[in-house]
């Protein structure tokens, strides 16, 4: 049962430390990477020297210095509020450094020194601070693992809450997809011999710690075309502002220098540009909270953009690993002696299904002798052979695969695939399981069947990714006719059977050449290449160092469907940037009819007509626009860090209904809330 997590957006400890950045953050060499809010501060450094210049010299040509002070301290405040949501945004992805942090200490770890000629082995205990890349070491039941690493030796039960909040144990083990480690987990049982992957100081959970905590967020693509969309605007907004100054003094109306500021600041996209980092840190703390841990914004930004993606099937569309579950020994071959070479072609492969071939042979009463096991050469399982098996000394070679690499095999050495073999293939794979041939010398022997579990739910999960635009893709190792009755089953809409690791790499680029955006889910070593090659790389927390360091996002919780999760976030995010700057230049609209008609109606007295809000006076008006471009940004705080609601509907219709309510919802609300201030101001004046 997954740990409850403080969801609260606001908690006490984050809003001290978020005031206190906000402050820090007024350093201009920082506010100019925000051009928007940069021009605010210039326009707000501006009014303090003249509220200086009218405090010693009381003169009141530029207004009177209550008036100006007010002017400064709402622009002032203006400032801080956009600083603290970017500080808040922040504060809450450090507190989920913290709680990561935890799990990191320098506990003890029983190092294996080889020693003497014969490399016999014994175990010292050091700092976890003292392992490097390369070095080995044990854990034991009730041990803490150290550092980060791949299991060589044995299986265990781990504890995995203090990084997942999932109080349920995980089995690791060598061997297979399942075999990593991570610094700061738990051993609950058995012992494990584990090699180290990382260096002191760059294991996984540092790497993430400072990812987390953001120091170093790269602004997205996307957030930089707006951020240079707005600087275009603010550009607009400073020529306008500045020709309006002729045009009063040709109107015969004097505006000051208080009065210029407050319309440019009211004018430009303030809103949004107080609010752009937020969004996107809000992202990146939205999907770590989804137990997600992203290695950059973009990775976020391109997921709510992904056409299609690529599922391993096994352990994701599948539950877990294949089985076997019965023994066809071709004609002529007798089934013991079938079972027998089946399980001693099956000793050397540390996988799930070669261990399970074992498993299977005991359960029906083989056996293997144990002079069969003297001298013999163990052939390791690869993906690129797909293939396992043993040379015995007296010269006979056992291989046992995929139908067609043992078919490829066998027809090298000048043989056929018996009949009986291929129709049991045929039968095994329309059924849904998967076949495994196994040969003696380039002899077929028969065929062993795997079975798969298709996951309860997952047609829909793929309904649902149907929905959003998205393609799905199984790939699995298995035959042609295997892979296509798994994917209807499970509801997919392409497959990729036989795959190679360069396979998955083809067709990411094909897909990518036609002008897609792909995301991949892998676990394993050989999925590296294709992690790295796809635009969203998710790996497995449970997989293998090599995929973690490929992908550029990690799953935590080792669900398969969590990209599901991933790219509604990815989708909530651009909405949410989209919805609030659409609200920001509605907003503008609103701010233009109270400012301009009242600084212009006294000379001009058919400007009448657009004062539709009917504010108090030009000072009214000017103060009311800016208090309200003020207080608008915290109040927007909570959707941004939020965000705003994805519902899979189809981009038409989503942006229908964002414009209709951001959009008009942009406009008015500014003419309600500015009457209203208006009214208050208008009795302390």
């Amino acid at each position: 049962m997954k740990q409850t997590k403080n969801n609260s957006l606001f908690e006490s400890g984050q809003v001290l430390s978020a005031l206190g950045k906000s402050f820090e953050k007024l350093n201009p060499r920082l506010m100019i990477k925000n051009p928007v809010m940069f021009t605010v501060e210039i326009g707000t450094f501006v009014m303090l020297i003249v509220t200086l210049f009218i405090a010693i010299t009381h003169d009141k040509t530029q207004g009177s210095l209550g008036y100006n002070i007010a002017i400064f301290t709402i622009l002032f405040l203006t400032l801080l509020f956009a600083n603290f949501a970017e500080a808040i945004a922040e504060a809450r992805g450090k507190a989920q450094a913290d709680s990561l942090r935890k799990t990191r200490q320098d506990t003890p770890a029983k190092k294996v020194f080889p020693i003497g000629e014969m490399y016999t082995n014994e175990i010292k205990v050091v700092s976890s601070s003292e392992l490097k890349k390369g070095d080995v070491f044990v854990c034991d039941a009730g041990d803490i693992i150290p550092m980060d690493g791949e299991i060589i030796e044995g299986l265990a039960s781990i504890d995995e809450s203090a990084i997942t909040g999932e109080s349920a144990p995980v089995i690791r083990e060598s061997g297979g997809d399942k075999s990593s480690v991570t610094g700061g987990t738990k051993v609950l049982s058995d012992r494990i011999v584990v090699k180290v992957t990382t260096e002191a100081g760059e294991s996984f959970l540092d790497k993430m710690i400072a990812l987390v905590e953001g120091a170093s967020r790269q602004k997205t693509p996307n957030e930089i075309a707006l951020t240079i969309l707005l600087a275009g605007f603010t550009l607009v907004f400073i020529i306008v502002c500045i020709t309006l100054v002729p045009f009063a003094i040709y109107a015969g109306t004097k505006l000051t220098i208080a009065a210029i500021i407050s319309l440019f600041v009211c004018l430009i996209p303030t809103t949004i540009g107080g609010l752009l980092s937020a969004i996107g840190i809000a992202g990146m703390d939205r999907a770590l909270r989804a137990n997600v841990i992203t290695k950059s914004g973009k990775a976020v930004e391109t997921a709510g953009d992904i056409d299609t993606l690529l599922l391993d099937k096994t352990g994701t569309i599948t539950i877990g690993n294949r089985k076997a579950t019965a023994f066809y020994p071709t004609l002529g071959v007798a089934q013991m002696d079938f079972i027998r070479k089946a399980m001693l072609s099956s000793m050397a492969d540390e996988t799930p299904e070669g261990k399970s071939i074992v498993e299977l042979g005991k359960e029906l009463k083989g056996s293997i002798l144990p002079d069969e096991m003297d001298n013999v050469t163990f052939i390791k399982f690869t993906a690129e052979t797909r293939a396992s098996g043993v040379d015995m000394p007296n010269g006979v070679k056992l291989r046992k695969g995929a139908f067609d690499s043992m078919r490829k095999k066998i027809e090298q050495a000048g043989n056929t695939m018996p009949g009986d073999v291929e129709e049991q293939v045929r039968k095994i794979a329309s059924n849904g399981g998967t076949p495994l041939v196994l040969e003696e010398n380039g002899n077929a022997l028969g065929v062993i069947e795997l079975q798969d579990i298709i996951k309860d739910g997952i047609a829909e999960r793929f309904d649902r990714l149907r929905k959003m635009g998205v393609k799905t893709v199984m790939v699995t190792g298995d035959n042609p006719l295997t892979a296509k009755f798994i994917a209807a089953k499970a509801g997919v809409d392409d497959f990729i059977a036989e795959a190679t690791p360069e396979d998955k790499m083809n067709y990411i680029r094909k897909e990518q050449q036609s002008g897609k955006l792909v995301a991949m889910m892998g676990d394993g070593t050989n999925d590296a290449p294709a992690l790295a090659q796809a635009d969203v790389g998710v790996a497995m927390n449970s997989g293998t160092q090599a995929a973690k360091e490929a992908g550029n996002m990690v799953d935590l919780d080792n669900d398969p469907t969590k990209l599901i999760e991933i790219v509604e976030i990815g989708k909530q995010l651009l909405i949410t940037r989209g919805t609030l700057t659409t609200f920001s230049i509605a907003n503008d609209v609103a701010k233009y009819f109270a400012i301009v008609p009242a600084l212009f109606i006294t000379s001009i007295p058919t400007l009448q007509g657009l004062n539709v809000m009917n504010l108090h006076s030009p000072e009214s008006a000017i103060l009311s626009a800016v208090i309200f471009n003020a207080i608008i940004i915290p109040l927007l705080i909570p959707l941004a860090l939020r965000g705003v609601e994805y519902k899979p509907i189809g981009a038409t219709r989503l942006l229908r209904r964002n414009l209709l309510i951001y959009g008009i919802g942009g406009v008015i609300v500014p003419f309600i809330g500015i009457k209203l201030i208006d009214i208050l101001v208008s009795y302390f004046i």
